[in-house]
Formats: C-alpha cells, structure tokens, sequence
C-alpha cells in the first residue's frame, strides 16, 4: 500500500518566472494587452510614460502554468532608447504592433529589426502579436508578418507572428503557449552549447 509510483509528469525544467519584456510603437495596446492577461478583462489605459511590471500566470494545460514577469515598457519615440536596458538578460521579447495602422508599420519593422539585430538580444525569442485583429480595417497577420519583414530576421532569432485583440483576448493563450516554448527551446540549446565546450 502506498508503494505504488505516480506517473511521470513531462519533463519541464524547473523554472523561475520568466523575464518577458513588451515593447512596441506607441497605441499598439501594449498596456491593454497585458492588463487583459492580468485580470482576463479589456482595461483602457492612458500611454505609458515609463513601465509597468505584472506577474502573469498562464494556464499550460491540465494544472501545469508558467508564470511570466512582464515589463510593460512605453513606446513613444523618446522612451525606446530605454527599451535596451529592460532587455538585458531577458528570456522573451513580445513586440505588439497595430494591425489597423498600416502607415506606421514600415516604423514598427525598423524599431523591431534594431531589438532584433542588437547583440545583448542574439538569439533571444521574439513573439510579434498583431494586435487590434478585431477592427475592420486590420491587416491580415499574413500582411504584417510580410510588411514588417519577420522571415529578414536572423536565423537564430527563434519569431512567432500570432494575430489577436486585446479587447476580446482573441490569440493571446496560443501566442503565449507558443513562447514558451520558444524559450524552453532556446534554453535547450544553449544548455547543450555548454556542454559541447
């Protein structure tokens, strides 16, 4: 009695929250997205002036979760050169961009390529979420993967374009499933390039 093993759950390395930084061009929703994953409900928000720091635990599956620290960190052009230092040693980059402003992506695709090209960030997973879908005159993700140049990125940029509202939810549980996944891979091989040394 009592000798009996349980099954073995999957393996999951044990981990910490995971560093996650959101940035993106102002008015993406960057703020209304993560409030929305915070209290699984639309918030209206004023432009970020600086950051904003949640710890957001997401459901992966019958009583697994992951949970992420978010830094929310503000997209007007003054505050980007700030966007480096919440980088350092992050796990995940999600870049939110309006898929209903289609005169600002060309803007978006320059800011994501300079976080993408940036050394402190080689290889560093970037989850692009193509906000606002739920407006009429949003572009397909199709159009804004295509627009803002993501296959340009480096090969050893793991991305991941997944298209959603930060009013509805729509897209969010999938998109962030999908990084974290991307973050154990990349966790992976790095463990396995340091044993190769």
């Amino acid at each position: 009695m009592g000798n009996q093993l349980a099954p073995v759950p999957p393996f999951r390395p044990h981990l910490q929250a995971l560093h996650v930084v959101v940035v993106g061009l102002d008015a993406a929703g960057k703020t209304s997205l993560l409030y929305r994953l915070k209290f699984q409900e639309f918030v209206k928000s004023a432009p970020t002036k600086g950051f904003n720091m949640e710890k957001i635990r997401v459901p992966l599956g019958g009583s697994r979760a992951i949970t992420f620290q978010v830094w929310d960190v503000g997209g007007q052009e003054k505050l980007r050169p700030l966007w480096k230092s919440y980088m350092r040693h992050t796990d995940g980059v999600v870049f939110v961009v309006d898929s209903a402003e289609a005169e600002r992506l060309e803007e978006a695709r320059v800011e994501l390529h300079r976080i993408a090209r940036s050394s402190d960030n080689q290889g560093v997973p970037v989850l692009v979420l193509a906000n606002k879908q739920d407006v009429a005159q949003a572009l397909s993700v199709t159009e804004v993967e295509k627009l803002l140049g993501l296959h340009e990125l480096c090969a050893s940029t793991l991305s991941h374009i997944q298209g959603c509202s930060a009013v509805s939810g729509l897209g969010l549980q999938p998109a962030l499933e999908k990084l974290y996944e991307m973050i154990l891979k990349r966790k992976k091989v790095l463990r396995n390039s340091k044993r190769k040394r």
